[in-house]
C-alpha cells in the first residue's frame, strides 16, 4: 500500500528526463521543485483554483449530506407511520442503483434548470445519500427511547431532541459519514466532467484530467498534483479514524 505513494512522491520531484528516464530511479537523483511549481500556472488554470473548488464543494455537500442522513435516519428510527418500513428499503434498494444510470436524467434536469457550469449541479444531486441515511437509521436505532421520551416531557421540541439529544450521542455515525462521503465525492470525476465545462470551476479530478494529452501524460505535474489532491484525504482520515471505526462497528451491528 505504500509504494504506490512512495513512487507518486519521489516522482514529483524528479527532473523531467529523470521522470521517462529507464531503468526508473528510486530516489531522485536531483531533486526539482520544477512540477511543484507548475501547478500554479497551468495553460487551463491554477491547480490552486481546483484545490479551493473541490473544498467548497465537496465541504458544502458532505455537510447538507450530514444533516440531512441525519434528518432521515432519526425519523426512520424513532417515527411510525404507515408505510415507513417499505420505503426504508426503498432507499435500501437505490444502492444497489449504478450512479452512472442516472447520468443522463440528472443531467437533462440540470440542463432545464439553467445549472451547467455551476457548483449547484455539483452539490445539489449528491445530496441524497442512501448509503448514510442506512449508517444513521442504524445509529439512531440504537439510543433509547426513554431518554427521548424524557426530553419530550421537559418540553423539548423534536428539533432541540434531535440536535441536542441525537446528534451528540450519534456523534461516531456522523465522522463515518462525513468520512466515506467527503472521500468518495473528492475522486468524483465523471459527474463533474459532465456538467462543467468553464477551467475556473474545475475540481481537483477534472484539473487531473487535463494533464492528459493527445500524444501523452505529463507525469511529473500529474504526481505532484496527485500529491496535493490526497493530503485532505488523509487529515480527514487521521481526524476521525476513531470515530470511523466506531461508527462502522455500530452500524453493522445494531439494527
Amino acid at each position: 500500500m505504500v509504494a504506490p505513494f512512495y513512487w507518486t512522491l519521489v516522482t514529483s520531484f524528479k527532473s523531467p528526463a529523470e521522470v521517462r528516464a529507464f531503468p526508473p530511479t528510486w530516489w531522485p537523483t536531483e531533486p526539482t521543485l520544477e512540477h511543484w511549481r507548475s501547478l500554479t500556472n497551468l495553460q487551463f488554470g491554477s491547480f490552486l483554483d481546483f484545490f479551493r473548488n473541490s473544498l467548497i464543494v465537496v465541504g458544502v455537500q458532505t455537510l447538507g449530506v450530514m444533516l440531512l442522513s441525519a434528518m432521515a435516519g432519526y425519523v426512520f428510527a424513532k417515527f411510525r407511520f404507515p408505510g415507513r418500513d417499505g420505503l426504508f428499503w426503498v432507499v435500501l434498494a437505490m444502492l444497489m442503483i449504478p450512479p452512472n444510470f442516472l447520468i443522463i436524467p440528472l443531467y437533462a434536469l440540470v440542463v432545464d434548470i439553467g445549472w451547467t457550469n455551476n457548483f449547484l449541479a455539483l452539490i445539489v444531486p449528491g445530496l441524497f445519500y442512501p448509503l448514510g441515511i442506512f449508517l444513521m437509521r442504524q445509529s439512531i436505532q440504537s439510543i433509547p427511547d426513554d431518554l427521548l421520551d424524557a426530553a419530550r416531557v421537559d418540553g423539548a421540541s423534536e428539533f432541540t431532541i434531535f440536535f441536542q439529544v441525537v446528534l451528540p450521542l450519534a456523534a461516531a455515525a456522523l465522522a463515518t459519514l462525513a468520512i466515506f462521503h467527503f472521500v468518495v465525492e473528492w475522486d468524483s470525476l465523471l459527474w463533474p466532467l459532465v456538467v462543467i465545462d468553464d477551467p475556473a470551476l474545475y475540481t481537483i479530478p477534472l484539473g487531473l484530467a487535463q494533464f492528459r494529452g493527445r500524444f501523452g501524460t505529463a507525469i511529473g505535474p500529474v504526481a505532484a498534483g496527485a500529491m496535493a489532491a490526497v493530503i485532505p484525504l488523509i487529515a480527514v482520515y487521521l481526524v476521525g479514524q476513531r470515530q470511523l471505526v466506531e461508527g462502522v462497528t455500530m452500524g453493522g451491528l445494531k439494527g
